[in-house]
């Protein structure tokens, strides 16, 4: 804190404008030391031919560091005060442990001299220099309390280990008088909520940190409530000691309230337009003007990664009432390159690689180029990404991809042309509502065997399909949710040509929930439904079906593994599944977790799940939770395995298994 004080006449009035108060320097003057004990305020002309007076004590008795025999004139010998020699020492603070608040104490810790060579040897004169440079600090401090009579003596008590004593006297504890806002009624009807954010009132303790607070508070509230170019000047406390009170005055302007205007571009952007910026806003023209919703578009702004620095600034409007929105933006590198290594007991080796124009077609058009080799997976895909398309957190994708696909249920070649409109959410933003619009033309050369015979066999598949989904997400975290739960709904219609033109319709339900049970234990569970209705299980192309097992599924089992099998003991898939899963998240030290496990799923060959004949996994997982989201290690056993089925199974993953 910056802090003037002036004495005012002959009274024990002082004026103080506050500003930091973790670092509040009271000034000294005439009449007043810096440790709060009262010295003379006369002025005294020196005479230079008088002699010197003895030199004065230095306000701390010398400890007795060590002695040493001196010889005198007439040979006789007496004890000498080393003054240099250099001793450990113990410190203490007496009478503030009815007054000193945790905040003092640590700020105390954080700055006091003694504090910080604790334990170090010491000589008197540095004993003394740091007691004094410590008793001005708690002096200070106390004062930002609001014990504006404070006093602070120092002593040091000799012995084999000096121990320094600072002797405090807070004083009495100073309220506010009047608390005063000047220009504060311009702002209208908003005046009474403005002045309830300030949040110090009369008979409230002179403390510097809450009326510091109490004035942040308020410049942030009046931005929020349309007021951009307000000013709010610095407090001013003056402090009466006659009376053991003080006054706090604050000056406001306003500067009239102002409603959003345009979104316009500042010299020198050089990313997105103002355009592209007013649709990622989350304000319109004519809405009432909010600093929040400001702070709001500079985040989304950011979280494109388009962005190296953004300057989102209110700038005067042609209309007075009115206020305009500067942007200013500095591109990032726009160019991702990603690679991936890993291995699946379902799917076995893989290796993947993509490159990444992020803004290859502004604003926001990314352009991705990803291929996958691998034993039982080869892809290639061409895919156009465009965010925040015609309003924030959209997205619009496009695709095309050819991939060959070999699993123990088929194997695949396929062609496809896809497209998808989504209100996505994400960690910086997490939203309840999500959903998702799409198309999805594919051409599918599939091998599987007929299920009574075992004989292989060879379709080609053309599918038309719409997919959509509606999501509502009320947990209280993306990656690591603690309480809360969720819901989401998949549809997709789809038309089949492979002989005949048939139809069927593919749904799929989830939910999970998630409740804190103890601290650091969390207890979490989850359902999951699928149907297709509309055509028998073998007319539909295998890749269609439904599977369980995995790591995301039923762990304990291979990837699809769990359901009906031909006579080659390989899945087949079904038209139905059920499937739960019921875990305990405990964290058991510092950034680690463990998460025991019980899961349990079925496929069905009918259009209904019966819920019965499930197969069940259990097992315990390893977390490690990390600053951008859990790192999972799970494994899992079969508890009721089916011919062919491994005993152990591994998944590693990012979030959570569900």
């Amino acid at each position: 804190m910056v802090a003037r004080v002036g004495l005012v006449g002959l009274s024990a009035t002082a004026v103080l404008f506050l500003g930091d108060p973790a670092a509040a320097q009271l000034a000294t003057t005439a009449g007043e030391r810096t440790n709060g004990s009262a010295a003379p305020a006369d002025t005294v002309t020196l005479d230079p031919n008088a002699p010197l007076a003895p030199m004065p004590d230095i306000g701390v008795a010398w400890p007795d560091l060590g002695t040493a025999p001196a010889v005198s004139a007439k040979g006789g010998t007496h004890a000498v005060t080393d003054a240099a020699a250099e001793a450990r020492y113990a410190w203490r603070i007496d009478g503030i442990d009815a007054v000193a608040t945790p905040l003092l104490r640590r700020r105390f810790a954080e700055l006091s001299t003694l504090d910080a060579n604790d334990g170090q040897p010491a000589n008197a004169a540095q004993l003394d220099r740091r007691a004094r440079e410590d008793a001005d600090l708690l002096v200070t401090l106390l004062r930002g309390e609001g014990y504006y009579d404070a006093r602070v003596a120092t002593r040091v008590e000799p012995g084999a280990k000096p121990l320094v004593v600072l002797a405090a006297d807070p004083g009495a504890l100073y309220r506010l008088k009047t608390v005063t806002v000047d220009g504060l009624a311009a702002a209208g009807t908003q005046a009474p909520a403005l002045r309830d954010a300030l949040g110090v009132r009369p008979e409230d303790a002179a403390n510097a940190d809450t009326i510091t607070a109490g004035e942040a508070k308020l410049k942030a509230q009046i931005a929020q409530r349309g007021f951009p170019f307000a000013k709010v000047g610095e407090p001013v406390l003056t402090v009466d000691h006659a009376t053991q009170t003080a006054t706090l005055d604050l000056a406001v302007q306003p500067g009239g309230a102002k409603r959003f205007g345009q979104v316009v571009a500042l010299p020198g952007n050089r990313v997105f337009d103002a355009d592209h910026v007013a649709e990622i806003a989350r304000f319109s023209p004519g809405d009432p003007y909010n600093a929040a919703s400001v702070d709001d578009l500079r985040r989304a702004l950011i979280q494109t990664g388009l962005i190296s620095s953004v300057e989102v600034k209110p700038v005067p409007a042609a209309d007075p009432d009115t206020v305009d929105i500067g942007v200013k933006l500095e591109p990032a590198p726009p160019h991702t390159i990603a690679g991936e290594l890993g291995y699946g007991t379902g799917e076995g080796a893989r290796a993947e690689l993509s490159w990444t124009h992020r803004n290859l077609f502004p604003p926001e058009g990314g352009l991705t180029l990803r291929s996958v080799l691998g034993t039982q997976e080869q892809l290639g895909s061409v895919t156009f990404r465009r965010n925040n398309f015609q309003g924030r957190d959209r997205v619009l994708t496009a695709q095309i991809a050819a991939a060959h696909t070999v699993r123990d249920a088929y194997e695949a070649k396929t062609f496809s042309l896809s497209a998808n409109l989504e209100r996505q959410t994400n960690i910086f933003f997490q939203k309840a509502w999500t959903w998702s619009l799409g198309g999805e033309l594919l051409t599918s050369d599939e091998r599987d065997v007929i299920e009574t015979t075992g004989q292989p066999r060879r379709r080609t598949f053309f599918i038309g399909a719409l997919p959509t989904s509606l999501n509502y997400d009320g947990s209280d975290d993306l990656l690591n949710p603690t309480r809360g739960f969720r819901l989401g709904g998949r549809i997709s219609p789809e038309l089949s040509l492979q002989g005949t033109a048939f139809g069927y319709t593919r749904i799929q339900l989830d939910g999970s929930a998630y409740r804190t049970v103890a601290d650091g234990v969390v207890l979490a569970g989850r359902v999951r439904l699928g149907s297709i209705l509309g055509a028998p299980r073998d007319q539909i192309a295998p890749s269609r079906r439904f599977y369980a097992g995995g790591g995301a599924s039923v762990r304990g089992y291979g990837y699809q593994a769990i359901g009906p099998r031909d006579v080659n003991n390989d899945p087949i898939g079904g038209r139905s599944l059920a499937e739960f899963s019921i875990e305990t998240r405990v964290k058991v030290k510092g950034n680690f977790g463990l998460v025991p496990f019980l899961d349990g799923g079925n496929i069905y060959t009918g259009a209904l799940p019966t819920l019965g004949r499930f197969q069940y996994g259990a097992g315990v997982g390893a977390r490690y939770y990390s600053n951008f989201g859990p790192i999972r290690l799970d494994v899992g056993t079969p508890l009721n395995p089916q011919a062919g089925d491994s005993r152990i199974a591994v998944y590693v993953s990012l979030g959570q298994a569900f």
